[in-house]
């Protein structure tokens, strides 16, 4: 297996993982509110109220993922005949704008503090409580990861990197709170606005992606490039045009117009297109193809010109 491609598994088998993940995550966030709320408010600590106030959106995150973002598992419908692909993207950009939107909140709560100052009593409770709320955003982290391997979902992606930055933040808040033990307290507001920069570039990263998958964007050249060379060194073709790659969800879609000998029978064009749908539909990211065959040197109905 290549490293980072992720392995094959069923739709439903696919769908309960992806669940237990996001519950993972939400009761992971859960305990994480809990644990640092309650020391922030019984010691006053900045650091401790904003990293549990960061967690508190990351829930809400956690949740609209988990009942959000399992419906792009659902079969094609009604309603949805190309299925719901476009969903788990769109879960992933709402997680993203969370994770911008809380790092400016961050950013702007650690400028306050380090030109207004802050009131804090030091405790040793307050680190023991960082020191949970670290390990348990690890813990959910690498369990989040490594579903994530076997499913390659961008919201899954999108909620282990907010994983990350939470430990960054109660780094950033293990700093300040060691900081009022040897009474540099603005050391906490420095740490928090750091961190928060960081923040804000993962979410506006992660929004960026995701928004390309959902309009429709073109695949880097590489890829677009790959798939021409494919067609064009199958025996039976003799060129191509209009070929258009394009995201449709998290998967490339391929449209091409084929050119193969005129004189070709039916039934062995029909095999031909087969063989070339079957071999685009089993690259890497290429989740459906269409291919329109055309007798070699007659040109296009749309290069013609009027009279």
């Amino acid at each position: 297996m290549i490293e980072g491609e992720p392995l094959e598994a069923s739709a439903g088998t696919q769908q309960a993982a992806f669940s237990r993940a996001a519950w993972v995550n939400v009761l992971g966030n859960t305990a994480k509110i809990v644990v640092e709320g309650a020391a922030g408010l019984a010691f006053g600590s900045f650091s401790l109220l904003a990293d549990a106030a960061h967690s508190v959106a990351d829930l809400v995150a956690s949740v609209v993922v988990l009942v959000w973002g399992t419906s792009s598992y659902d079969e094609p419908d009604a309603t949805h005949p190309h299925g719901h692909d476009r969903i788990e993207p769109l879960t992933a950009l709402f997680v993203g704008a969370v994770i911008a939107l809380l790092g400016l909140t961050l950013l702007y709560e650690s400028t306050r503090g380090l030109l207004a100052g802050t009131e804090v009593t030091f405790s040793p409770i307050l680190l023991g409580a960082l020191a949970f709320a670290i390990l348990d955003m690890y813990l959910v982290y690498r369990y989040t990861d490594a579903v994530n391997q076997t499913i390659g979902s961008t919201a899954l992606e999108a909620l282990a990197i907010d994983c990350l930055n939470d430990i960054y933040t109660s780094l950033a808040a293990v700093v300040g709170v060691l900081g009022v033990f040897f009474g540099v307290s603005a050391l906490d507001a420095v740490a928090g606005g750091l961190v928060s920069l960081l923040v804000i570039s993962q979410g506006v990263s992660i929004g960026r992606e995701n928004v390309n998958y959902l309009v429709g964007a073109a695949p880097p050249p590489e890829k677009r490039e790959s798939i021409a060379s494919l067609l064009q060194n199958h025996p039976g073709v003799e060129g191509i045009h209009d070929l258009t790659v394009y995201y449709d969800g998290t998967v490339l879609e391929v449209e091409v117009h084929v050119e193969v000998d005129g004189e070709m029978p039916l039934r062995d064009a029909h095999d031909l297109e087969t063989s070339l749908v079957d071999e685009l539909r089993r690259q890497e990211d290429v989740g459906d193809a269409h291919v329109h065959l055309d007798p070699s040197g007659i040109g296009e109905w749309k290069d013609s010109v009027d009279t």
